[in-house]
């Protein structure tokens, strides 16, 4: 039997349908609705997805960026997370102050690297990127070097901010050579060393179209697809190349603002033959917003041509 809810109108009682209500239990956007999480980057290990995201901490008055930790979920699924212990704060990093922005993890031979951005402390000013390193998915993760591997004095002839250097991204190929891709307002890349914790060779830049930040790297037959955050406040937009060291065609938009977030910020992942579209908006009731998202996640799918399809941002989410 369909349930029924009164509502009061007007001072007239009426009946309505409550299907509408009930439907809402089969929404799964966001996926974390007991904290505030922001910057996914999705992680592909065995039989599991982890995402790691930003803890938005602002307190509901104040409009700003506040992340003291980052944080780790991981699903079988796609559609039940379990949260793990916090594996990593910026304190963790002696030479870092305690803020947290960005950050992805990659796994290779066994270990889990954690490419993070922090705010530098006095001895380097503006942003840094730093990288852990772990035996586990889920940590605990530490310093692997015991100093930044990228800070803002590499990159100032570019751009002359001090928040250039921020979100980085990775990738390996399948001969093993790694790379990353960083950066706000241009966009950088550099070839890593076999440990994963040095670069080799010079900085090299990437021109596209109104560039903010968020780069994110995935390749699928024998094309490779750099989505970034495009404009502000941000839609995703993205380029295609036949090789890591591009050069990279600018193909459009692929996701529009996310509602009720100034920022939007990607990853994609494969995953039991399906693809995914992982990202943020403002949309937990009452104090969500553009200092305090939530993770969401949504189908992605390609043209006939290889181009991506844009992504239609649900609220249901991923079902099954």
């Amino acid at each position: 039997m369909r349930k029924l809810t009164k509502l009061i109108l007007g001072g007239a009682l009426m009946a309505t349908s409550a299907v509408t209500l009930a439907q809402e239990d089969n929404f799964n956007n966001p996926i974390i609705t007991d904290k505030y999480t922001a910057d996914p980057a999705a992680l592909v290990y065995k039989d599991s997805v982890y995402i790691y995201a930003g803890h938005d901490q602002a307190p509901d008055d104040r409009d700003r960026y506040e992340m003291h930790e980052w944080l780790v979920y991981s699903s079988a699924d796609m559609v039940n997370w379990n949260e793990h212990p916090v594996p990593l704060k910026p304190t963790d990093f002696e030479w870092a102050t305690g803020a947290a922005w960005a950050a992805q993890v990659i796994e290779r031979d066994g270990k889990f690297y954690w490419y993070v951005t922090v705010q530098h402390d006095e001895t380097h000013h503006g942003k840094a990127i730093g990288v852990a390193v772990s035996d586990s998915p889920t940590g605990p993760f530490k310093d692997a070097r015991g100093s930044a591997m990228i800070t803002n004095d590499m990159t100032t002839e570019y751009t002359g901010i001090s928040w250039d250097d921020i979100d980085p991204t990775v990738w390996i190929e399948d001969n093993g050579d790694a790379y990353m891709y960083w950066g706000n307002t241009q966009l950088y890349w550099v070839k890593l060393k076999d440990n994963m914790i040095e670069f080799e060779g010079e900085i090299q830049t990437v021109d596209l179209p109104h560039f903010t930040e968020a780069p994110w790297i995935h390749k699928k037959d024998d094309w490779y697809y750099l989505s970034y955050a495009y404009k502000f406040p941000e839609k995703t937009a993205y380029a295609m190349s036949k090789s890591i060291e591009g050069p990279w065609e600018y193909k459009g938009i692929l996701n529009e603002v996310a509602g009720n977030s100034n920022t939007n910020h990607q990853s994609i992942i494969e995953f039991k033959d399906k693809w995914y579209f992982i990202y943020h908006n403002g949309s937990i009731p009452t104090h969500g917003g553009s200092f305090r998202r939530s993770v969401c996640i949504d189908r992605l799918y390609y043209n006939d041509d290889n181009t991506l399809k844009r992504v239609i941002m649900t609220s249901e989410g991923i079902q099954e």
